[in-house]
């Protein structure tokens, strides 16, 4: 089986917008998370998130063309063109060998709700013509594949909030197996709208402390009361280990591991055995190692963290095996089908630069969530092997190992 590694990243979230900026403030421990100026949102009961602010998507695409997308492509175009820059791929690669994988949860959600409404106050004829294939999924890599040429394998992942890090194992899949050579993973996430929000708290899923936004989203804290949205985007290049040497790539981390599993339990509410299931897959895949650090999906509701953390130890043997934890999770927001791909990318650098983020707004531990949950400051550590978490809405599970070279 071909060997796989990560040769450039890019990533933009409530912290920044790129991939140092953002890393920076999550390390420093700034959060990102505020009232809500998308939209009106006085009449939610959830009105806070965390929105990337001073965005022009005039910066990533021609102005003519900026309408023809939904922002979640918006966002992915930025991360795409920041990795692949950062890949520093030289002029006439073969992009027949090259493909990509898009990742969304939910895609082009602000599109849906402006053109039904559209519908039902001005009717059928005044919907926009770019309103399909600016909302579409799997036009995050439509849009990217062109931007960049990319005629290799065009695939998409939809599966909640574990799409960013299905769309790294398939990937990788793609290129162990010989498919192309080299696959650009993007996973874009934009849904704070009204129908969004108030979707998410229909379901008691959302913090509602939105007198202190900043301390709203508290993973593994005993008095967290549900997570709060955030939006963004992060890529990876994905580059076959032998061609990667042979062009003198910088080479970040090697994908050792990845597990997928489903709970086949309930739609929402997760369960302790299928994430569980997947870590032992991935870990399987990588050879059982030493795991240094676990970036956990971590959302901030009292039943994912309590699960999470019961799965954990049972995983590692122990809870005395079971690495350092964090969840970055109280300071980006939870990005749905972006937070794989954002978390693997803080992940790597974690490995990269040797600290592990912290998770912040752990005031009062929960007797449930008793592993290392890295709090409040971040930690220095030599970090080999790191492990990236991601669960969501189905039942649909997935973890990815990297691994330092």
């Amino acid at each position: 089986m071909r060997r796989v590694v990560v040769t450039g990243m890019g990533m933009i979230n409530a912290l920044g917008h790129d991939k140092e900026s953002s890393f920076k403030a999550i390390c420093d421990g700034e959060c990102g998370i505020d009232m809500i100026t998308i939209f009106d949102a006085s009449t939610q009961s959830a009105q806070i998130a965390g929105e990337v602010k001073n965005f022009d998507p005039e910066t990533v695409m021609d102005a003519r063309e900026v309408k023809k997308a939904d922002r979640f492509i918006h966002l992915g175009i930025k991360a795409a063109q920041e990795a692949m820059a950062d890949a520093n791929f030289p002029e006439g690669f073969d992009k027949e060998r090259f493909g990509i994988d898009a990742a969304a949860g939910i895609g082009g959600l602000p599109s849906i709700e402006k053109n039904s409404i559209i519908l039902e106050t001005k009717g059928a004829r005044r919907i926009s013509p770019f309103f399909i294939p600016g909302a579409l999924v799997n036009m995050l890599g439509g849009f990217i594949s062109i931007d960049h040429g990319l005629q290799g394998p065009n695939l998409s992942a939809v599966t909640a909030c574990a799409a960013g890090t299905h769309a790294i194992s398939e990937a990788a899949k793609t290129i162990m197996v010989g498919g192309a050579d080299q696959m650009l993973v993007v996973a874009a996430e934009s849904a704070i709208t009204g129908v969004g929000i108030g979707g998410f708290a229909s379901m008691k899923a959302l913090s509602t402390r939105n007198d202190d936004p900043k301390h709203a989203s508290r993973p593994f804290d005993a008095d967290r009361d549900g997570f709060v949205m955030g939006e963004g985007a992060a890529a990876l290049v994905l580059e076959e280990y032998d061609a990667a040497v042979a062009r003198g790539a910088r080479i970040y981390a090697e994908v050792i591991g990845f597990g997928e599993s489903g709970d086949a339990n309930h739609i929402t509410t997760p369960s302790l055995e299928g994430p569980l299931r997947a870590m032992k897959a991935a870990l399987k895949m990588a050879g059982n190692p030493k795991v240094d650090y676990v970036n956990a999906h971590g959302t901030s509701t009292p039943t994912n963290d309590k699960n999470e953390t019961a799965a954990l130890k049972i995983a590692f043997g122990s809870k005395e095996n079971c690495p350092p934890v964090s969840s970055t999770k109280g300071q980006t927001g939870h990005c749905l089908g972006a937070a794989g791909g954002i978390e693997a990318v803080i992940s790597i650098m974690a490995m990269r630069d040797g600290i592990i983020p912290p998770t912040i707004n752990y005031v009062n531990p929960d007797e449930n969530c008793d592993l290392d949950i890295v709090p409040n400051t971040a930690r220095k550590a030599e970090l080999n092997i790191v492990m990236s978490n991601s669960f969501g809405f189905g039942g649909t599970n997935g973890v990815v190992i990297f691994k330092k070279i």
